[in-house]
């Protein structure tokens, strides 16, 4: 289908009760649907926080950032709306209300309202309005999120904007769509619909009728229970849409679809396209809930107590499953639990690969080292991403290069072997906020090498975020010990890739792969590590002598 200019159709996506129900999952199940019906789609997130960004915010506060290529920090959302959509965001795609208020304020002081009492109404409000309009132009529906909770008294300059929003386009090009808690009273052995009646009278309070309700519940509803909802919040009962609990997320769009969600959301907004064709979808979520094999994967990390601070990594394991056809059990292990060599043999024992995050601080650095050293001895397959890399580097050059005082001025900044350094590009940065080295730049791969077999290419681009780099100072020492570095920047000048000749699978990047893995597109890094785990844990198991044959070949 091809929008016509001024005639995109705009989605709004909203949550009442209480909040993590999954709006995020909800509204990119959604996307995905009128993906497969042929329309073109992009998703927005509003963000009710002061933060400009989430980049300065604890992973613990937060949950994971999520970079896309233009460098913007964003919400981990926006990786949902990526993995579901298939298509690369950008800054424009999430907004939060420091930034709107940082450019209501720039405005103000240029004098773009000479004259004029700048107000949430009509200045705040206008500028988020026109930061819906900006990403509309070309696509066939745009999907806004307002983060938070119906009720925050931080949301509702967001409310009010999308129910002028839907006044000046026309009820025929705009869908409120809100997601609510149905619970289930132990107790009482009863489905209670009071909550999203609550809701919806909140929403109603503000002047936002919604359209079609999403419930989320433990327990099936029933016909009479949807009725009821129907009846009590002034919606169609076609319009009522269950969101059960699943073992997957990628299952929500097939039980949405089942619902005619995606055909009720056509029909109110005069979409006329074909029928989806969720074939390969499913065929993926397959393989993910009843794989041939299962491996299991250390994710040893700084943040693991919150699994949302790595949700991309999570995602990205997972899809590096599906083409080896196996289950990815991951295994969250704090860093600072690696207190010695017994301590990383006890821990990673019986795991088929281990994977060490991002991450910035010195905390849990020294139980990093321990278990790389480990993966690195016993022909453990390794993947370091980003901090990752670096401490693999440190280990690599305290115990085999026997380099004295090595470490990264990260942790150490008068360290007598800095193999770790900052950035030139970052010695004279002062402010914390959107000033790493973010989002994709190329780099070529050394031919032959693991990296390129993954990729089956030489010239790759990725996404990063860090201040700190490999120190050119040392790699030639690093090398003549056996360190391969196998991706550079398109200048020589900053390592990218290392690998370990000889060893069934070690390598470290200084991008973040994750955030490009797809479902229906596993970024090749994590299919081949994955492969690697999975040969690995067939080797345990007397199957087959592939970790001595890995180790042939990647010599």
């Amino acid at each position: 289908m091809t929008t016509l200019p001024g005639n995109t159709k705009y989605i709004f996506v909203t949550g009442g009760v209480v909040s993590s129900l999954g709006k995020g999952i909800a509204a990119a199940s959604l996307g995905r649907l009128l993906v497969e019906r042929g329309l073109s789609v992009t998703m927005l997130k509003f963000d009710p926080y002061i933060n400009v960004d989430p980049g300065t915010m604890s992973p613990f506060q937060h949950g994971e950032v999520f970079v896309t290529d233009d460098g913007a920090e964003t919400d981990l959302d926006l990786g949902h709306y990526e993995r579901f959509i298939d298509r690369a965001l950008s800054q424009q795609n999430n907004i939060t209300t420091g930034r709107v208020y940082q450019n209501v304020i720039s405005k103000e002081r240029r004098g773009d309202y000479l004259g004029a009492t700048v107000q949430v109404i009509p200045h705040i409000t206008d500028e988020i309005k026109r930061a819906i309009r900006n990403s509309a132009p070309g696509l066939d529906v745009v999907i806004i999120e307002i983060g938070g909770t119906v009720g925050d008294i931080e949301s509702l300059p967001f409310l009010e904007a999308i129910r002028q929003f839907r006044q000046e386009v026309g009820r025929e090009n705009a869908l409120f769509v809100h997601l609510t808690l149905v619970p289930f009273i132990a107790a009482a052995g009863e489905l209670k619909t009071k909550p999203t009646q609550h809701s919806v009278r909140e929403l109603m309070e503000i002047g936002i009728q919604p359209d079609v309700l999403v419930c989320r519940s433990d327990h099936p509803l029933s016909a009479d229970i949807k009725r009821k909802i129907a009846l009590f919040c002034n919606v169609d009962f076609g319009c009522v849409i269950e969101s059960p609990d699943v073992q997957s997320i990628y299952e929500i769009p097939v039980r949405f679809m089942e619902q005619g969600f995606d055909r009720v959301v056509c029909e109110r907004l005069n979409l006329e396209t074909k029928e989806p064709d969720l074939s390969a979808w499913k065929a993926m979520t397959e393989k993910i809930l009843r794989p041939v094999d299962r491996v299991k994967i250390a994710v040893v990390g700084k943040y693991t107590d919150l699994h949302d601070a790595y949700k991309s990594v999570q995602e990205a394991l997972l899809h590096g499953g599906i083409p080896n056809n196996v289950g990815v059990d991951i295994e969250w292990v704090g860093s600072d639990q690696f207190t010695d060599q017994a301590a990383a043999a006890r821990l990673l024992d019986g795991k088929h690969g281990l994977l060490v995050p991002g991450g910035f601080g010195v905390r849990g650095i020294d139980g990093m080292l321990e278990a790389v050293r480990y993966a690195r001895e016993n022909g453990l397959p390794f993947f370091g991403i980003c901090l990752g890399l670096q401490i693999a580097i440190i280990e690599f050059a305290r115990d085999v290069c026997n380099l004295t005082g090595t470490n990264s001025t990260e942790f150490e900044p008068e360290c007598e072997s800095p193999v770790i350094s900052l950035l030139a590009s970052q010695r004279d940065v002062s402010d914390m906020g959107g000033t790493m080295r973010l989002g994709a730049y190329p780099a070529r791969l050394r031919s032959g090498s693991l990296a390129a077999k993954a990729y089956n290419s030489v010239e790759i681009s990725e996404r990063h975020r860090h201040r700190w780099e490999v120190s050119n100072a040392y790699r030639d020492l690093l090398a003549e010990h056996g360190l391969r570095f196998s991706g550079q920047s398109p200048d020589g000048g900053l390592v990218e890739i290392i690998e370990l000749p000889g060893h069934p699978w070690f390598l470290g990047c200084q991008f973040h792969p994750e955030l490009k893995s797809r479902p229906t597109r596993p970024h090749p890094l994590f299919a081949s590590f994955i492969g690697a785990a999975r040969r690995h844990a067939d080797a345990a198991a007397g199957r087959t002598s592939a970790v001595q044959e890995l180790i042939e070949s990647s010599k």
